[in-house]
């Protein structure tokens, strides 16, 4: 009697213990939330620290021209954040593979662009003034600012007169952290996205060989212009 009353506990024990037995259902991959592009480009803007509405348009743009055939050195991206006042690091070279900022730096804007900051651009010949939207690079040349590098404006209306007012990145002496510890800003270009010496070396070879430089601003009439981040 007492045998039978051990074996109908155990069996009763073990049903019970059955019950509580968390049950393991299978991985599916497809249960997985989608991330859009935007998305994407929001958390890596967030990992790199980088303004993300500059780097949302800039991963529009640079998909848009390695499917056109126009960037070569798809390994980098180059961003020019002019949302930024002068005094602060606002250039930022891009690792795409590594996803990593390698060069992070000042820059200058056209002096008619604006003082501490940039609020007025212009595609326009002695404009003096930014341009806004995407580049190419293009040929390194020694010209009066030292090693140059070419950049050819990829937006009609918009920055395509590049060339034709000589709108290149160099170097120049009146962008330094010497001067914005002296005066609080650094200087202003001819409408050149002019780097510290020390790093225009660096920067040219890095994005050399028709890489994507984008340069940014919260501005809804060059939005509503461009077609390559639409």
């Amino acid at each position: 009697m007492l045998k039978q009353l051990f074996i109908l506990s155990f069996f009763t024990f073990l049903a019970v213990r059955s019950n509580s037995i968390t049950k393991v259902v299978p991985f599916n991959p497809a249960s997985l939330p989608v991330v859009g592009a935007d998305d994407k480009a929001l958390l890596l803007s967030e990992k790199l620290n980088i303004n993300s509405e500059a780097f949302k348009l800039a991963i529009k743009g640079f998909e848009k021209l390695k499917e056109q055939g126009r960037i070569s050195n798809v390994r980098f991206l180059t961003i020019i954040d002019y949302s930024k006042p002068s005094n602060e690091q606002r250039l930022y070279v891009v690792d795409m593979v590594a996803e990593e900022v390698i060069i992070k730096t000042l820059v200058a804007h056209g002096k008619n662009s604006g003082w501490l900051y940039a609020n007025n651009f212009s595609n326009r010949n002695a404009s003096f003034q930014s341009s806004l939207g995407f580049y190419v690079t293009g040929n390194i040349f020694y010209g009066k600012h030292g090693t140059t590098l070419e950049l050819e404006g990829m937006e009609e209306g918009i920055n395509d007169q590049a060339k034709h007012r000589a709108i290149v990145l160099h170097g120049a002496d009146y962008v330094s952290d010497e001067l914005v510890r002296q005066q609080g800003f650094i200087g202003r270009s001819l409408g050149c996205p002019a780097v510290p010496y020390y790093k225009v070396h660096e920067i040219i070879e890095t994005i050399q060989g028709a890489s994507c430089m984008f340069v940014y601003a919260p501005s809804k009439d060059y939005i509503d212009k461009s077609q390559l981040t639409k």
